[in-house]
């Protein structure tokens, strides 16, 4: 395997861009790694648990793992499909795609969702950048470092816990994430609404509330968000009917 380049970072960590030679044929793959400083025995074991989660999941819309291991320092990796693709919103716009088109999109996004949960998993980090649309047109979904895996019985709601760190991008959160309270499979079902609102409306639910991450938690705890209908641009004659 070799690199080609860093496509981009999150919160946690580094994904790569990289060949992969398997049975003679080489293909691109994500490299995704720890970036350097956060390799506290919580961040591996976050990182750790994303693998499980991975391994978990068998679904057409959702990043297939490859292959997982240590560096020769000890700090965890994974090897995840590549998705050569564009964020939801972007490619709706690039696309100029209508109410219907986007609505179709968003029905895959909660169909690859609704199968995690059947597998005890929630993704607690569900946002246009986490839901890429490849160049053929399918939805994937990408980026289960926040995901969670219920105890067995926990399905629809009991499950999740209370953790010191608060996982979660404000933008997107649910209000149980900003309380710091106990994730659920609602959790997730939240931020699909948030991302079908920005679908339509071209920006999240709450985004008039500046650079003020406390203005926008007491916002999602407090304050209904525009209708969707008067903060969408101008898509007259394609409501669904």
């Amino acid at each position: 395997m070799f690199l080609i380049r860093e496509p981009g970072r999150g919160g946690m960590s580094y994904a790569f861009l990289a060949a992969r030679v398997d049975g003679g044929h080489t293909h691109e793959v994500a490299l995704k790694l720890l970036r350097p400083g956060i390799d506290t025995e919580l961040d591996q074991a976050r990182f750790r648990a994303e693998r499980q989660i991975l391994a978990s999941l068998n679904h057409a819309n959702i990043a297939r793992l490859l292959d997982g291991g240590a560096t020769d320092d000890g700090l965890p990796y994974l090897v995840i499909e590549h998705i050569d693709g564009t964020p939801i919103n972007a490619y709706a716009d690039e696309h100029g795609l209508g109410i219907r088109e986007r609505v179709t999109l968003f029905r895959t996004v909660c169909r690859s969702t609704e199968y995690a949960h059947r597998n005890l998993v929630v993704h607690r980090d569900l946002k246009p950048s986490n839901i890429f649309v490849d160049r053929a047109g399918v939805v994937r979904l990408l980026n289960f470092g926040l995901a969670k895996m219920l105890e067995p019985g926990g399905y629809p709601g009991r499950a999740g816990s209370h953790t010191a760190r608060r996982w979660m991008t404000p933008e997107y959160a649910a209000p149980e994430q900003i309380r710091g309270d106990a994730v659920t499979t609602l959790t997730d079902v939240y931020q699909l609404g948030a991302v079908l609102y920005e679908l339509l409306a071209a920006g999240p639910p709450f985004a008039d509330q500046g650079d003020s991450i406390h203005s926008l938690e007491e916002a999602v705890l407090q304050d209904e968000p525009e209708s969707p209908q008067l903060a969408s641009p101008d898509r007259s004659g394609d409501a669904p009917g």
